[in-house]
């Protein structure tokens, strides 16, 4: 499992170090029809190597005109997760596709490494489970707020569960448009996420989102969830923080 994440992680962690080179795309922890059958394979071909890649490409190709100007080159060696929280600095002309391609991309990284064929329950004694519970009342509390911002959120977009460093690391149900990640926000880290764009699910659905985030909950690996979780309890101490109001 841990070679897994090493494999989805390593375009990001390469790129993360400063290195001058194109993101890649990531090859999927499963099969294409892995997830079958509640997103089916054909969706996940078009939506892995159509959409996915049309990200990559995109931000690969800004990030090439970064390097090629002196003035600029540095923000290319930035990483992109950081890249996204400096788009003041990207020339006018490059910041559309550096937020929507390096959003596109980080975000659809995350969205496959949160799944696997049939789930993983989230374990009751875990720092995650209990932060859910102490933020939201009970697993079945989140559980009804995530799915009702995807439903009525409106257009294109995610919903998302995310830790705020900030904040002791407490938990929170947040959309963002479009490709727009809310790793953006200093401090915000997202650890679970739902692609709420139409590519995801209207092969198979069409428009009956709801029954598209039903079914997504039973494909939740909720040890990847936790991991993440517990990677930043771990980070917060070792900063010296202890999970208060110090950044990661």
């Amino acid at each position: 499992r841990d070679m897994r994440f090493a494999v989805l992680y390593l375009a990001v962690l390469l790129v993360g170090n400063g290195a001058a080179q194109n993101l890649e795309l990531p090859k999927l922890p499963y099969e294409y029809n892995a997830l079958e059958p509640v997103i089916n394979e054909a969706t996940m071909r078009v939506h892995h190597l159509g959409h996915h890649a049309a990200y990559l490409n995109t931000v690969n190709s800004a990030l090439t005109a970064l390097r090629q100007n002196e003035t600029t080159k540095h923000l290319a060696k930035m990483g992109i997760d950081r890249l996204l929280q400096h788009l003041s600095e990207v020339p006018p002309e490059l910041a559309g596709p550096v937020r929507n391609g390096g959003g596109g991309f980080v975000n659809h990284v995350l969205f496959w490494n949160s799944m696997r064929t049939g789930g993983f329950g989230l374990m009751e004694h875990t720092a995650l489970a209990q932060r859910i519970n102490k933020d939201f009342g009970s697993f079945l509390g989140f559980k009804d707020a995530f799915t009702a911002q995807a439903v009525r959120l409106f257009g294109s977009g995610w919903a998302w569960l995310v830790a705020d460093t900030k904040d002791g690391l407490s938990l929170a149900v947040v959309t963002t448009p479009n490709q727009d990640t809310p790793a953006m926000q200093e401090g915000k880290v997202p650890i679970l996420g739902l692609d709420l764009w139409e590519h995801a699910y209207y092969l198979q659905y069409k428009n009956q989102r709801a029954e598209y985030v039903a079914g997504w909950w039973g494909l939740v690996d909720w040890y990847s969830v936790e991991k993440r979780y517990q990677e930043l309890v771990v980070a917060a101490k070792g900063a010296g923080a202890g999970g208060a109001d110090g950044e990661l």
